[in-house]
Formats: C-alpha cells, structure tokens, sequence
C-alpha cells in the first residue's frame, strides 16, 4: 500500500512540476503567446490543467474507477492507483494528439478539426463501444459478487461459458497498472468537449508558430489534472470499499455483508447505465436510431460525472454512518 502511494505521489508530482515548471520557467518569460491576441499563456496553460481535472470527472472514467476499484477491493489486492494508472492511460492519447500537431502533421490537424473526418467517424464508434464493453463486463463481475456475499460463499463463479469468459476478462484487468490499457482505449474515442477543448487549443498554437515544447506543455498539464483528480477519486473509492472489509471491529457480519451489496450494486448499476448511454449514442450516430434511444444517448456523460461522484460520496456516507451507529448499539447492548 505505501508503494503504491509513493508511485502515485511521485508520478503526479513528476507532471505538475514538469508542466508548471516548463510554463512558469520557460513559456511565460519567453513571451509566448498561444493565440494572436487570445489570453496569456499562464490562463492558457490553467485552462488545459483545469480541462484535465474536469475530463476526470467524466461518468464513464469514475464508473470504470469505482467497477475496478471494487472488484480488486473484494479480491484483496492493491487499488488505491487504479485512477492514476486510468488517468495516465487516457492522457497518452493526449500526449500523443498533440505531438502530431506540434510537429506540423497536417493529416493530424485536418482528422481533429473535422467533425465528418474518417478519424472522427471511427472513434465516435470505437471510443464508446469499448468503453460500453469493459463497463458491462465488469459489472456483470460485481454483481456475482452480490451474489456471492448474499450467499456467504466464496471460491470461483459457477461454471458455464459465460462466467468462463468472465474470468477471462477479470485475469486481464488483475492489478491496477493494466488500467492503463482501458484508460488509453477509452482515450481513443476523443470525443468529449475537454478533449476536444485542448486539442483546439493545441492546434492553434501551432499555426502561430509556438515552439514545440511550448505545445506540449499543454499535454502535460492537461494529463497533470486529471492524474489528481482520477488518483483522488479512486483513493476515496477504495477506502469505502476497504471500509467494510476490516476484521477484530465488532462489526456484525451481516451489517457488513448489507453494506457491500448496497455499494456493489450502485457500482454495477452506475456502470450499466453509462454503458447503455454510451451504446445508445452509438445506435443514433451510425444506425440512425431515433426516439427513446436518441434521447438516451443525448445525454451529457460529462455533466452526468459529477453527479455520480456525488451519489457515491452520498450513499457511503450514509451507509457507514448507519453501520456505525448499528455497531455502537450493538456494543452497548452487550
């Protein structure tokens, strides 16, 4: 656990000291501007880092945290980087967007900024169906484990092609650093109005003739604040999930067992709705589906995060809240 955090510690420190240092050392006295007349590179540069925090709250990031989060939990493994290994994978594809414009790729530039482009067309596809996939699986996983606590049981999912596949997709995702890969092909789909914001912002600064390592400092930033915030969120996950796991508390196991379904299957129910957003907008974009459907995938998964950050927050505090007390009661009594 202390490694883990000495990793953590160290990799976001690294970020924001290489991209505020690059900024406040190198950019700003060099008077650099990212944009003819546009704001200085300071409010650029707290732009990018205040995009990277905000994309971190995205409904399809904090699912795909709090899913993992809970899964290794329950297996006792590390979790507490599960965020940042997510974060530092979605922001790879940043990082790598915005070298072929700094760079001069002009085939780069003209993909980005047209909306009707082959590039656009295929990751408004793959980015969401991915992330739809890997959301559904993992919350099929988290719902055996429902069943399985309910039972008081443990050991391996019953037999059957089905849960045989699943244990198939668990073994891939068994530690938090193989997050990297599902953040960097969620990143893939680079889509969202953050992502987007910032490669604007990039592809400007590179028709005004910025340096390019003025360029990728924005990058930098950019994955700097989501490295904190993604980090942050799966901290505060896995400690409610770790919560109910301790042991020699008094805690009465059936409280306990109460409280990891109640958590489980907001976690698994969370998942299963971004997924079936994600596949309805999906549905409307290339098969022309309208109505019910439509509406669904209309829906703004970016605004729709915070709300579910909220929610989990909520639910875990009332839920430990109501296990304390039913503990001190329960002590008392004896």
């Amino acid at each position: 656990m202390r490694g883990e955090w000495r990793v953590a510690v160290a990799v976001i420190a690294g970020l924001n000291l290489l991209g505020w240092g690059l900024l406040l050392t190198a950019v700003v006295p060099s008077g650099i501007h990212y944009a003819v007349g546009g704001s200085t590179a300071l409010a650029v540069g707290l732009a990018a880092y205040a995009l990277g925090m905000r994309h971190a709250f995205d409904a399809d990031h904090i699912a795909a945290i709090d899913n993992t989060t809970r899964r290794l939990v329950d297996r006792g493994r590390p979790a507490a980087t599960v965020g940042l290994w997510f974060s530092l994978g979605h922001s790879t594809v940043v990082v790598l967007l915005c070298a072929a414009l700094s760079v001069g790729l002009g085939a780069a530039a003209a993909a980005i900024a047209a909306d009707d482009s082959g590039v656009h067309r295929v990751a408004g596809v793959w980015g969401p169906t991915v992330s739809a996939v890997f959301l559904l699986a993992i919350a099929a996983i988290n719902v055996w484990s429902i069943r399985q606590a309910r039972r008081g049981t443990g050991g391996a999912p019953p037999g059957g092609p089905v849960w045989w596949l699943m244990r198939r997709f668990e073994s891939v995702v068994d530690r938090p650093s193989r997050m990297f890969g599902v953040g960097f092909a969620f990143g893939l789909g680079f889509d969202t109005a953050t992502e987007v914001g910032l490669l604007a912002i990039a592809g400007t600064a590179t028709l005004g003739r910025v340096p390019w390592w003025a360029v990728m400092t924005l990058p930098v930033l950019f994955a700097a604040g989501m490295a904190v915030a993604d980090t942050a969120q799966g901290a505060v996950m896995r400690r409610a999930y770790a919560w109910r796991t301790g042991a020699g508390d008094g805690r009465p196991r059936r409280r306990a067992v109460t409280y990891a379904v109640v958590m489980t299957g907001l976690s698994a129910a969370a998942a299963v709705a971004v997924a079936t957003v994600q596949l309805a907008g999906v549905g409307t974009e290339t098969l022309g589906w309208g109505g019910v459907v439509a509406r669904v995938g209309a829906i703004d998964l970016e605004s729709a995060g915070i709300g579910l950050t909220v929610a989990l927050l909520v639910i875990w505090v009332v839920a430990a809240i109501g296990f304390g007390i039913a503990g001190r009661r329960r002590v008392t009594v004896s």
